[in-house]
């Protein structure tokens, strides 16, 4: 990785420090270019649920030097495991079955986990000015710079702010309008949180198991083998009331995993214990541009695809490399370069944010004889003569040809 930082007076603001904001200030650090952070959490947020780089998404990672942290730190997963109500094996998709490439890859990390190797690096290359508890609450933008209130009172000038803050993004709300216009409901929530592994739980293995009713529980393991990641995915209407209510969020989900056999009980007695219990809907997040003047939004905020496509993760690690190494490339033009980053990330973007057949429908079954019927089609895709097929759809993002930048010797500008 070669680093050839400029010497410019740019100023960029970065709202969220997540996984795209990190990856976004470390490049523009590397480059030179002043980056402010602000993350509205006190600090980190640990644990999360499993992610992978596969892919343009680890070419990113190794660009960006960031392989050997990745590596100390990944999670030995095996491949994917489909249990019945008893906790008896039903399927077995090792990781190997698709090459590395299906619902388990070959490098699989927690987010939190990746989000400390991004902030170790950015410590490593000389820290940026990283706000916790700070949010941005009104942007005013001109021809010539963008004016930023914050909750703490602060008000300051940036040259660009990029909205990095999720899939509920601040950002997007103050710049380019309320959350309805842009995000579609994909009918239902999911919920992530840690728990102590249960007995008989196999170890290195990714468990699912469907109950009746639309709903379904995993169990991801942890790099501690005393706790996993519980996964919880639920099917049905919209309710609104939902959000921020993580009374009634438990709640929903003690009732629809009550009775439900395999570890349901388990892993409704540990929610209300967890540390890091996450609960949201499952939304996509479409826009006609990511880009108003010198305003730009980066991963779920402006291209959230939701955890259905397996691809959030990708998608922030690329935006992020495209993102900085445009800036970086156009230092003097700060509204040619996020134009630029949009074009260049759009096709990418485009096939990243698929959903696969069936969506959120076709893994939570409702009925029991759906249940089975989705298990013999699980079967079917594991046979040779599908194995192309499958192929395919697993790398349909591979085909995207990652540009290089001025940061690296062979980089060619568009």
């Amino acid at each position: 990785m070669s680093i050839t930082p400029t010497t410019n007076s740019l100023r960029v603001l970065i709202s969220g420090g997540g996984i795209g904001g990190n990856a976004v200030a470390l490049q523009l650090l590397r480059a030179g270019i002043r980056a402010t952070v602000v993350e509205r959490a006190a600090a980190p947020r640990p644990g999360g649920q499993a992610v992978d780089l596969r892919g343009p998404s680890r070419e990113v990672a190794e660009r960006m030097g960031l392989m050997p942290g990745i590596q100390a730190r990944q999670l030995d997963e095996r491949g994917m495991l489909y249990l019945d109500d008893a906790g008896r094996e039903e399927l077995r998709l090792p990781a190997e079955l698709f090459d590395g490439k299906g619902g388990v890859a070959e490098i699989e990390i927690t987010r939190g986990d990746l989000n400390q190797v991004l902030l170790d690096a950015l410590a490593a290359a000389g820290g940026v000015d990283y706000r916790y508890g700070e949010w941005v609450t009104e942007i005013d933008q001109d021809t010539e710079g963008v004016e930023v209130i914050f909750a703490s009172g602060a008000v300051e000038r940036f040259d660009i702010v990029i909205g990095a803050d999720g899939l509920h993004s601040a950002t997007r709300r103050l710049v380019f309008g309320p959350d309805e216009a842009f995000a579609t409901y994909l009918g239902g929530y999911m919920s992530f949180f840690t728990m102590p592994t249960p007995k008989g739980t196999e170890p290195h293995w990714f468990s699912m198991h469907s109950l009746v009713g639309a709903t379904g529980i995993g169990l991801r393991p942890d790099a501690d083998p005393s706790t996993c990641k519980a996964i919880v995915m639920l099917r049905g209407d919209a309710d609104p009331t939902l959000r921020r209510d993580v009374a009634a969020q438990q709640r929903l989900i003690s009732e629809r995993l009550a009775g439900g056999g395999w570890h349901s009980a388990a892993i409704t007695a540990a929610m209300t214990e967890a540390e890091d219990f996450y609960f949201d809907e499952l939304a996509r997040i479409d826009m006609p541009s990511w880009i108003r003047g010198r305003v730009a939004l980066l991963g779920d905020a402006g291209y959230c695809g939701s955890p259905l496509t397996g691809q959030g993760t990708a998608m922030a690690l690329v935006g992020a490399y495209v993102l900085a190494g445009e800036i970086a490339s156009r230092a003097d033009d700060p509204e040619r370069a996020l134009v630029r980053y949009e074009e260049v990330l759009r096709p990418f973007v485009a096939k990243a944010q698929e959903l696969p057949p069936g969506g959120l429908r076709a893994m939570t079954p409702k009925t029991r004889l759906g249940i089975r019927a989705g298990r013999a089609v699980s079967r079917l895709m594991t046979a040779k003569v599908m194995k192309p097929l499958m192929m395919r759809m697993l790398t349909a993002t591979e085909s995207y040809e990652l540009p290089a930048y001025p940061t690296q010797p062979d980089a060619v500008r568009p």
